[in-house]
């Protein structure tokens, strides 16, 4: 259950801002209007990807330092 817990988490902080991506104007019918959207900024996700790509490298690091012990 806890496993489950934390797959939850880890996919709701992953995915929680892909409404920024939806940027526009609604007309009357709903529909997106105008020219395109402004680009979304990604800073907000560079940090959370440095730190994933540093535990991703650790953990190779670990389990091969294993095979060859």
């Amino acid at each position: 259950m806890k496993k489950i817990v934390n797959i939850g988490l880890v996919v709701f902080f992953l995915l929680h801002d892909f409404r920024l991506f939806a940027q526009g104007d609604e007309d009357d019918n709903g529909d997106l209007e105008g020219n395109d959207p402004p680009a979304a900024p990604i800073n907000s996700k560079i940090l959370y990807l440095a730190l994933l790509g540093i535990a991703f490298v650790y953990y190779t690091y670990k389990s091969r330092r294993k095979q060859i012990s």
